[in-house]
């Protein structure tokens, strides 16, 4: 992974909310900096050079050079950073040096590559179970993002994390027994039965209703009159 980005910071000395609060108006981010056999400091680094690193294409795995003013350069990652919930602001970042040969733990994405004959040819569905997969490796071996070919898969097969090449340098944190991704059967809703509706006369309304209404009563009043005459 080539490192692209250089980002120059200064020691700080100030701490605390009131100190970090007057950073982020100045348009800095407060951080702090250790590992790699060397002392943590308490730095500030311009908040839109860190925020561009988090928005590359490879994010928070990204590899930089921190050029600290008074303390030289470094090779450093994103170790954990603090994001603002409301406004999506990066707002404190943890960076951690890197020391030659040293192994690191991070976590890859997985892009899955093709289009499984299970849904092109039986209307299956893919499922990705594992959207990144955690590792470890050398700065120099980390890659990218994790490729997973789909295309052979067929309507209930998956493929697992022992079935994915990794390469020699990067030592996979995950089960080997764990699902990446597969192909699922897409069941058809069922049919809800058909309800025979009774059939019932219409009740009239309006003026053919006391029509009707009238016609009933007078032959009532008629067969009534028969009656008593007898």
């Amino acid at each position: 992974m080539a490192e692209k980005f250089v980002i120059k910071a200064e020691k700080r000395d100030d701490r605390g909310t009131n100190a970090a609060r007057r950073l982020r108006r100045e348009g800095k981010i407060p951080a702090n900096v250790y590992g790699g056999g060397g002392d943590a400091i308490a730095i500030t680094a311009d908040h839109k050079e860190l925020a561009a690193i988090l928005r590359s294409d490879t994010g928070a795995n990204t590899l930089f050079t921190l050029d600290i003013e008074g303390v030289g350069e470094s090779r450093v990652i994103f170790q954990d950073r603090q994001i603002d919930p409301v406004h999506g602001r990066l707002i404190h970042a943890d960076l951690r040096r890197l020391a030659k040969g040293e192994k690191i733990e991070l976590t890859i994405p997985v892009h899955l590559v093709g289009t499984p004959r299970g849904v092109e040819e039986e209307g299956g569905l893919l499922e990705q179970q594992m959207r990144e997969i955690r590792v470890s490796c050398t700065p120099s071996n980390i890659p990218e993002s994790i490729d997973v070919d789909v295309s052979g898969l067929d309507i209930g097969d998956s493929i697992s994390i022992s079935e994915v090449s990794f390469g020699d340098e990067v030592e996979v944190l995950e089960s080997p027994e764990a699902t990446v991704a597969s192909v699922v059967f897409v069941k058809e809703p069922e049919l809800e039965p058909e309800v025979e509706e009774e059939l019932a006369e219409p009740e009239l309304v309006g003026e053919e209703g006391e029509e009707a209404a009238e016609g009933e009563e007078a032959a009532e009043g008629e067969a009534s009159e028969e009656g008593d005459s007898e």
